[in-house]
């Protein structure tokens, strides 16, 4: 006898055929794949109407943007405090500028950043212009000038939200026939 029969311990030869490998000391896997399969289903719904509910509050809030500084645009004089080369690519050349200024409206000194790539050397003073509703929001003549209101900012949202009511419309429609069958 050796050492393994003593201890009541088989080899995997042995045992191999005896119990299927996928057990652990008996301890099976069952899976409901059903539930598995619904629980993914309202995973998924809820990712697409989330996803798809920011897309549109933040196309409608771009929209608004363009809009209040079309309308109530004032132009301000703003200061370059520093600007930062964006690297690019392979790293040997700057892919453009994120600059941030600062500007005084209505007595109160706001930092903002320029919107745009252009570099400006530190102390510069650049055109701007903010709502006069919303001070806090600073553009460039040239942005403001160039932006207009976009439907398109809507469309990948609505095609999530679409896409998640088909689903569910599928879903109660394939349900229904089950049932009726």
């Amino acid at each position: 006898m050796d050492g393994s029969e003593e201890s009541g311990v088989q080899s995997g030869a042995e045992t191999s055929g005896a119990r299927p490998v996928s057990t652990l000391r008996g301890a099976g896997v069952q899976v409901d794949t059903a539930r598995a399969g619904r629980i993914l289903l309202v995973v998924v719904l809820v990712a697409l109407v989330v996803v798809g509910g920011v897309l549109l509050v933040a196309g409608y809030r771009k929209n608004a943007q363009v809009d209040d500084l079309r309308t109530h645009g004032v132009p301000v004089q703003v200061t370059v405090h520093h600007c930062l080369g964006l690297i690019g690519g392979t790293g040997s050349s700057p892919a453009g500028y994120e600059c941030t200024a600062g500007y005084t409206f209505h007595g109160t000194a706001y930092v903002e950043g320029i919107p745009g790539s252009t570099f400006y050397p530190d102390g510069a003073s650049v055109a701007g212009v903010v709502p006069s509703d919303d001070p806090g929001l600073l553009s460039t003549p040239a942005a403001v000038a160039s932006s207009h209101r976009s439907v398109s900012l809507y469309a990948v949202g609505a095609v999530l939200l679409a896409t998640a009511a088909g689903i569910v419309v599928w879903t109660a429609l394939r349900r229904r026939s089950r049932a009726a069958a």
